[in-house]
């Protein structure tokens, strides 16, 4: 009888083995599995490109030809959590840098009853409330802030882009586009001229953020 009883544990152990073997792979894997998770997406932080950066401005003068001209380079930093659909940007603008192309003009528009560049050196516009449609902004709300007031300013997408920049020694994404917003320059207390030139200044923010 022993001989037949080892015999049969000798044959329980060789059929025994391979579903042992199946289990423990099963159970290390769902540890694992329990262990490893996917990666949460990070939010992206980009700085702005001072030469991709600017801010161009339109206004009606005397109801016959448009004044246009630009301020900057901009300065600032765009974090983007697109799979959350949240942002953050802040951007400094040195108004003392405006350029309408006319010299005698610039010099002019610097003075204090319009953009006042020497109280008031630096324009900021800081928003945390983004709309998105997918990776795409569409949107962004925040404050203006210009000659020492604030305002809220919605600046809305005309388009807007990301590619990868390959021209350099590493990779570097690159995302950015074109802005549009409207102020009442007179909630700014820059009442010269009026009504004569308009009140309403149209704003179109170009900016492109480079991260590494």
């Amino acid at each position: 009888m022993l001989p037949a009883a080892l015999g049969q544990d000798r044959r329980m152990r060789l059929t025994d083995g391979p579903r042992l073997q199946a289990r423990y792979a099963t159970f290390a894997l769902l540890t694992l599995a329990g262990l490893v998770q996917p990666a949460a997406a990070q939010p992206l932080t980009y700085r702005l490109d001072p030469a991709h950066s600017w801010v161009h401005f339109e206004v009606l003068h005397f109801g016959t030809s448009t004044i246009r001209g630009r301020i900057g380079p901009v300065n600032g930093r765009v974090t983007l959590d697109t799979a959350a659909g949240l942002g953050e940007v802040s951007l400094a603008v040195p108004t003392a840098s405006v350029s309408t192309g006319i010299g005698f003009f610039d010099a002019r528009l610097r003075e204090d009853d319009l953009l006042a560049s020497t109280a008031h050196p630096t324009a900021y516009f800081v928003a945390t409330r983004f709309v998105f449609d997918g990776p795409r902004v569409l949107s962004l709300r925040g404050e203006f802030t210009w000659r020492g007031v604030s305002q809220p300013l919605t600046l809305t997408a005309s388009r807007y882009a990301c590619r990868n920049d390959t021209s350099g020694p590493a990779p570097v994404q690159v995302c950015g586009g074109d802005f549009e917003g409207e102020v009442l320059r007179s909630d700014f207390g820059a009442t010269f001229g009026l009504p004569f030139v308009a009140n309403r200044v149209r704003l179109v923010v170009q900016v492109e953020g480079r991260r590494p």
